[in-house]
């Protein structure tokens, strides 16, 4: 007797415990459980325990409110152009009413599986291969919309739709491909053109500037070789002007008579014999005369008259201050050197200025044509001082 009591005991424990685990429902966070009593919705239950009637109720559904992921495999696609292209396309949805999505949809996931299929032809088969490889973004919106406004009865909502890939055929891949590769060698080659060409303006410039350059130099340095002869002549005149002067008053000085003039008369005989291309030559009547006045002409106070007379008569010729005139040549020499730097700066800045403004230009001012730098003037040249032993 006391074993059928246990026995009893231990199955009335049993029962119990079957009860309260049938009774009490524990949900978890972020899932809704659908609740049927004799096969007929009753309520939904929330995340946590709750209490059922035993043998009554039932938990029909246990649905996932989180935001689900649902990637769908490849998809042939005829575009408008009859080519079979293959999308890859994933979905983020979510569902906002489970009663809906549990009743309204036998299988809510394989629906929005076959509407995004049907969706994507229509879409894709609207355009060509091309727009449906530069649409990406258009394609999203319009299926995301087509989507969620179907799935709404159902309680889901679609959040976002991606297209991971779309392949065309590897015909087209490879003619694509090609394409691409042309382009880029046909930009690579504009750009070299255009480069060589901008190269070839620059050369161009810097080679008239350089000539230019030249020139200039040139007739600075032809100027200032003239400058240099003219005042070497200046100043050999005045050397001659002062030996000339300075024989003149030493003779005159010396007070010669016509006796010491006819000596110096005969000494100069031997001397015009003595030039190699001299075959004959005579002896002038005049070196008579000076023979037969050799002796009469020292005693003659005429002749010292003379001279006298001709020595207070001589005016010595006015100098000429070379050196202060080289001066002044040099200063003049000097400022235009002067001005020349500065509008050579003043050049190399505008053509920088230039560049500047073509590279931030773009293309555009890459086609435009360089102003060239403005011819140099040419400098007035010092007119020379008139040499007042020349006159």
């Amino acid at each position: 007797m006391p074993d059928a009591s246990l026995f009893i005991l231990i199955a009335l424990v049993v029962v119990i415990v079957m009860l309260l685990a049938a009774t009490l429902k524990i949900i978890r966070q972020q899932q809704v459980a659908l609740v049927e009593r004799l096969g007929k919705f009753r309520k939904a239950l929330e995340p946590g325990p709750h209490l059922v009637v035993p043998f009554f109720d039932q938990i029909r559904y246990t649905l996932d409110m989180r935001e689900q992921v649902v990637p769908f495999p490849p998809q042939g696609v005829i575009t408008e152009d009859n080519l079979m292209v293959s999308i890859d396309s994933v979905i983020y949805f979510q569902i906002v009413d489970p009663k809906r999505a549990a009743y309204e949809a036998q299988d809510y996931r394989s629906a929005i599986e076959q509407l995004t299929m049907t969706t994507l032809r229509n879409i894709i088969g609207g355009m060509d291969l091309e727009a449906a490889l530069t649409s990406r973004e258009e394609i999203n919106q319009r299926l995301r919309a087509v989507l969620d406004e179907a799935t709404g009865k159902w309680g889901i909502k679609v959040n976002r739709v991606e297209l991971r890939a779309i392949e065309p055929p590897a015909t087209i891949r490879d003619a694509m491909e090609k394409g691409a590769r042309a382009e880029r060698d046909k930009r690579a080659q504009i750009l070299l053109a255009e480069g060589q060409r901008q190269s070839m303006i620059l050369s161009a410039g810097g080679d008239r500037e350089a000539a230019i350059l030249r020139a200039q130099g040139d007739r600075e340095a032809a100027v200032l070789r003239a400058q240099a002869d003219r005042q070497a002549q200046m100043l050999r005149s005045e050397g001659e002007a002062q030996a000339i002067t300075t024989v003149f008053n030493a003779i005159h000085a010396g007070e010669p008579d016509q006796a010491l003039l006819a000596y110096q008369y005969m000494q100069m005989l031997p001397n015009l014999a003595q030039g190699d291309s001299n075959k004959v030559w005579i002896i002038p009547s005049e070196l008579n005369d000076a023979l037969k006045g050799l002796g009469q002409a020292s005693g003659s106070d005429e002749v010292r008259e003379y001279v006298s007379r001709a020595a207070r008569q001589f005016t010595a010729p006015e100098k000429v201050d070379v050196h202060a005139e080289i001066e002044e040549h040099a200063r003049r020499d000097r400022q235009r050197s002067n001005e020349t730097v500065e509008k050579a700066i003043a050049d190399a800045k505008a053509l920088e200025q230039n560049k500047a403004s073509r590279l931030a230009g773009g293309p555009a001012a890459i086609n435009q044509k360089a102003t060239p730098p403005a011819q140099p003037q040419d400098q007035p040249e010092a007119q020379p001082q008139e040499d007042p032993a020349e006159s």
